[in-house]
């Protein structure tokens, strides 16, 4: 097996609790983000950017996200939820913002545009486990809170496809059970005439 079908084939999300440092360098880190980049983009729109959480600048956020949640849940948050919020992008070293820029377009439907950007997050996944690292891609609930957004430096109009974890794994992953393939593909047939 070619050393790209050896690493496709083995690609796990690492639960974030199982996820270290060290994280990819910026040479690497670069490399990732090409990669990602290199997607099907019907019209060359690129109708997706990415945005990097990492370093204080994380730990900023998550302190603004506790301190969102704690005006809206007041003495009902508790002491748990509030390290949670202050962690949400600091559990891995490297966080990157998958985010949608689609919009109308004369030719290029906006469903099209959303999937380019599913598409270069899926690279992003692969391109991280291609040079050793594992990675996990989530939502939570500030992928769609506008506040929560604004705090993360999404635009109003912009959705998130994805946030991607990526570090290294502190144990071996155990794969989990997989489709069969049997009960998700079928082959067409002609239609009666």
């Amino acid at each position: 097996m070619n050393q790209m079908l050896d690493v496709l084939s083995r690609r796990r999300s690492v639960p974030l609790p199982m996820m270290g440092e060290p994280g990819p360098t910026q040479e690497q880190l670069d490399q990732m983000l090409a990669i990602a980049a290199r997607v099907p983009d019907h019209g060359k729109l690129a109708p997706w950017r990415f945005i990097l959480y990492r370093g204080a600048a994380a730990t900023g956020i998550g302190e603004a996200l506790a301190a969102l949640v704690e005006a809206r849940e007041g003495d009902s948050m508790t002491e748990t939820r509030r390290m949670v919020e202050q962690n949400r992008f600091t559990r891995s070293p490297l966080v990157i913002g998958v985010i949608s820029t689609a919009k109308p377009h004369v030719k290029i439907p906006e469903w099209e545009q959303v999937m380019s950007g599913a598409a270069a997050a899926m690279n992003l996944i692969d391109a991280a486990y291609a040079f050793g690292y594992g990675a996990n891609w989530v939502t939570e609930w500030v992928a769609y809170d506008d506040e929560a957004k604004a705090i993360l430096g999404i635009a109003p109009d912009e959705r998130v496809i994805g946030f991607i974890h990526i570090g290294t794994a502190k144990e071996v992953i155990e794969d989990r059970r997989r489709p069969v393939m049997a009960d998700i593909v079928t082959e067409a047939s002609a239609p009666m005439v």
